[in-house]
């Protein structure tokens, strides 16, 4: 398993990257949790250049993805969407290693 991006969230952080005017080639999205949040833990992501030695990298519709090996053991099987709805829009993270999430769905624990 490893983590999953669906095309439209690809799709949305090329046009960040784009807005950002960042270089494509050497940017990379950065995948994490942090301790907090509603539920115990919440998601980060990042653009970023930076990728560390210890890092799990791989690449996912054209997007390079680096997770530190901490949060890799929580995310590790989490799909990660990008929803556009009259409601709102963001990212969305359906992590089957959550045993609760918040309503907000930005935290959760494990």
């Amino acid at each position: 398993m490893a983590i999953e991006l669906t095309e439209t969230a690809a799709r949305e952080i090329k046009t960040i990257v784009e807005q950002q005017e960042l270089d494509s080639e050497k940017v990379r999205l950065r995948v994490g949790v942090k301790g907090g949040g509603c539920s115990g833990f919440s998601y980060l992501l990042d653009l970023t250049e930076t990728a560390r030695d210890t890092d799990e990298e791989f690449e996912l519709h054209g997007i390079r993805v680096v997770c530190d090996p901490k949060s890799y053991l929580y995310l590790n099987g989490t799909s990660i969407d990008f929803k556009d709805e009259v409601m709102g829009r963001g990212f969305v993270f359906n992590n089957p290693n959550a045993n609760a999430t918040c309503g907000c769905g930005s935290s959760f624990s494990a």
